[in-house]
């Protein structure tokens, strides 16, 4: 499905990140991981790349994706050893502080926004005249709860997840006549890092309802990284080509026969934020006179 494509992961020596990139290798692709933690992003590349059996190339490079200048060094080492690049996966992200927003340290919270929301949007900007030039490109900026819900006591991570949907949604329609889809993916309720800094901060911290799900979800297994990873490689298989500008669950919406409704993804607003108005739930007092 992935067969001589370049991709460009970020956030890929763990978790999710991790999955993305072996079922992207799976597929046939070659891949550029990049994380701000050196010794596991090398043990990750290193056991990736013997997993293989070296048919596919696996590059890997240590990259702060809030930095414009390191993001810039990232891309230019892409274009280096791959010599073009096909597809940039926007994985790397954070929960940030937890508690009430008006208590949490505010380094936090804006470091916070910086990985989640600068971390997609300088990547993107850093390979768009590329795919522009070449006039193709897929871009995956994985999402998550917080872009369609409140999330109290994390409002940090659900203001940038937020940020990011809408973000997906704009550039679609900006990149549209490139012939370059972006699409953002909520890969469900993983078991990773993050959930265990939630089951670590407390309820206390996060609010007796998320952590008593956290607790539920962290018995239960949580939903496989594997699928939103399948997700992920699907949205950036010719599969997908056109499939531009929308939100898309992993574990719960029906991705595998997206193409099929292709024209009607693009004539509507299905897989989209908006904002919804009295007569969406049938009610007449909000309707103009």
């Amino acid at each position: 499905m992935l067969k001589g494509k370049h991709v460009l992961i970020t956030g890929a020596s763990l978790g999710l990140g991790r999955a993305i990139a072996e079922t992207f290798l799976r597929e046939g692709a070659d891949v550029l991981l990049c994380s701000r933690t050196a010794d596991t992003l090398e043990q990750t590349a290193r056991e990736l790349s013997a997993s293989t059996g070296k048919k596919q190339r696996v590059y890997w490079k240590t990259c702060d994706v809030a930095d414009a200048a390191q993001v810039a060094d990232l891309t230019a080492h892409a274009f280096h050893v791959f010599g073009t690049l096909d597809v940039l996966v926007n994985n790397a992200g954070v929960y940030g502080p937890k508690g009430p927003s008006e208590e949490v340290d505010w380094d936090e919270w804006r470091q916070a926004l910086e990985i989640n929301l600068y971390g997609v949007v300088l990547p993107c900007r850093a390979v768009i005249p590329h795919f522009k030039q070449a006039g193709r490109g897929k871009i995956i900026n994985l999402s998550g709860g917080g872009a369609t819900a409140p999330l109290p006591f994390l409002s940090a991570y659900a203001a940038a997840k937020a940020a990011v949907v809408r973000l997906t949604e704009t550039l679609a329609e900006e990149l549209r006549p490139h012939h370059i889809d972006i699409n953002a993916v909520a890969p469900g309720a993983l078991n990773t890092r993050l959930l265990d800094e939630i089951l670590q901060a407390g309820p206390e911290r996060v609010g007796a309802d998320f952590y008593a799900r956290a607790l539920k979800q962290n018995e239960s297994g949580g939903v496989s990284p594997s699928i939103g990873a399948n997700l992920c490689a699907y949205l950036a298989s010719p599969a997908a080509d056109g499939i531009t500008g929308k939100l898309i669950s992993a574990p719960w919406d029906p991705w595998p026969t997206l193409a099929e409704h292709r024209d009607e993804l693009a004539t509507s607003d299905i897989y989209t934020l908006r904002r919804i108005v009295p007569g969406d739930r049938g009610q007449k007092w909000g309707n103009p006179a």
